[in-house]
């Protein structure tokens, strides 16, 4: 039996897979153009009993496996380039990304080593290269890319504790584990920096409690004098801080901290200063509000997420250091892989992951096909549209405003809570949600500030207008008065 019809083939003949992908590339035009909804409200229960029963033993030809993935897949999934789809850090994808996945899939280079990925060995470092230029990190400045922002503050926080350990005793982690004194180590962040930051220090076995959290003012910032206080404390308790995260683009607010006071607080207290820039490093980009990012070039460690706001498609992620020696904490040489006395370069010297996808070739093609200027132009006109919106929010009676957007976030809530409990109040709230979701109508979430609900907009799609938000604001309206009206009946 020949299994040549099932792979892809060096020649002309290669008639089965051109046919595949554009019966796929139709499948997904039609999808776009017959959409009028975000989600098809097909029922979470129904959903997944359609999908277990298709009987995987079976085979079938590829145009019918194709037929039916767009049918119980692609029909049912979250369309992001809906207006009405900003219920998180989920992006419309740029054309030049998306294509840049075709290449990506067929070619399949493997990142660990150069003699698997020559030419894409390449292409990265290149990309990390404008990345620190771009950030302003310094000559001595490297970086890798990652899957995201989970694996990129991993990485940050996983050499801030290789670097401490080695700085405060010598002590090398790499070789010996855990110092004796790994118990008093602690990582401060903001009460709402992202929950990775906890992960990761689980992972590196610090436990969740090695991390302490410090207050936000109204707008998610951290309280940098709060801070100073605590480090002040926890040394005063023979505690040793090793590393402060500061955060550029909370999830819940799109807050951006006070990065240079961060950071150079840091420095003082000498702790590694870590930037998780996953949402809102992109401003960068932006001569307009690139200043609200003074501070990040001084960052020992810097997370970049290009499936954000660079609108790359999932997953595409980068960690930047500001010193490339301490990358030497990650390596490790395996004979097959990075030989020693072998000068070509292996990425695989400055990662946690050996196999990994060649998604630098999507900020590749971006930057020739669409521009690091125009980005920063869609930045600007997002944040404007975010203050039009909140405006809209201000200028409604029914609703009310958490707080002014610092990013592309806006949080607001029903206006009036009537006899209803805060309890009452928020599920209210969490069941408007659910009942737009489920019914197909806006994919939009939730979020708590101070033990209160909040909707929550995440505004990532640059080509909306204020226009697209007048129907979804008299659906919420209507939806929660249906809601409340049944409530006062029962």
């Amino acid at each position: 039996m020949s299994h040549a019809q099932y792979f892809m083939h060096l020649g002309a003949n290669n008639r089965p897979f051109e046919y595949a992908a554009e019966l796929t590339q139709n499948s997904i035009n039609a999808l776009f153009q017959q959409a009028d909804k975000p989600y098809s409200g097909l029922a979470p229960a129904q959903l997944k009993a359609q999908l277990e029963a298709v009987d995987l033993s079976q085979t079938e030809p590829l145009i019918d496996v194709i037929s039916t993935v767009n049918h119980l897949v692609a029909k049912n999934s979250i369309l992001v380039q809906h207006p009405h789809t900003m219920a998180h850090l989920h992006t419309p994808p740029l054309i030049a990304s998306v294509v840049a996945e075709h290449f990506i899939a067929a070619l399949n280079q493997s990142m660990d080593s150069w003699d698997q990925a020559p030419a894409a060995t390449y292409v990265e470092q290149i990309m990390v290269d404008w990345l620190c230029d771009t950030y302003k990190l310094g000559e001595n400045a490297d970086g890798v890319f990652t899957s995201g922002g989970t694996q990129s503050n991993l990485m940050g926080l996983l050499l801030a504790r290789d670097w401490f350990a080695n700085k405060y005793s010598k002590h090398n982690i790499q070789q010996d584990g855990l110092p004796e004194y790994g118990h008093k180590m602690r990582i401060l962040c903001s009460d709402k920096s992202h929950f990775t930051v906890q992960k990761s220090a689980a992972l590196m076995g610090l436990g969740e409690r090695a991390v302490v959290t410090v207050g936000t003012n109204v707008q998610g910032q951290i309280d940098c004098n709060a801070l100073q206080l605590t480090i002040d404390a926890l040394k005063a308790q023979d505690l040793l801080p090793i590393a402060v995260v500061a955060t550029a683009g909370t999830t819940d607010h799109g807050a951006i901290d006070d990065l240079q006071q961060v950071v150079t607080l840091a420095s003082n207290e000498g702790l590694w200063s870590h930037i998780d820039g996953a949402y809102g490093g992109a401003l960068m980009l932006s001569e307009k509000h690139k200043a609200r990012l003074i501070g990040i070039e001084s960052a020992d460690s810097v997370s970049v997420d290009f499936h954000k706001l660079f609108y790359q498609t999932i997953s595409c992620g980068a960690l930047l250091i500001k010193d490339k020696n301490n990358f030497n904490s990650l390596l490790h040489h395996a004979d097959y892989l990075n030989r020693e006395g072998d000068e070509l370069p292996n990425l695989v010297d400055k990662s946690i992951a050996t196999t990994k996808r060649f998604d630098a070739l999507k900020m590749f093609m971006t930057l020739k096909a669409v521009g690091a200027a125009n980005l920063g132009l869609m930045y600007d006109d997002l944040l404007a549209l975010t203050s039009q919106v909140a405006d809209s929010v201000k200028h409604n009676a029914f609703f009310e405003l958490c707080c002014q957007p610092l990013l592309s976030t806006v949080l607001f809530r029903l206006s009036e809570q009537g006899e209803l409990s805060d309890e009452q109040f928020n599920q209210l709230h969490q069941t408007l949600r659910l009942q737009l979701l489920t019914s197909g109508d806006a994919v939009i979430a939730e979020t708590k500030v101070d033990g209160k609900l909040f909707l929550k907009f995440t505004l990532l799609n640059p080509c909306l207008t204020i226009n697209d938000f007048d129907s979804l604001f008299e659906k919420i309206e209507s939806t929660a008065k249906q809601l409340l009206q049944i409530q006062e009946t029962s």
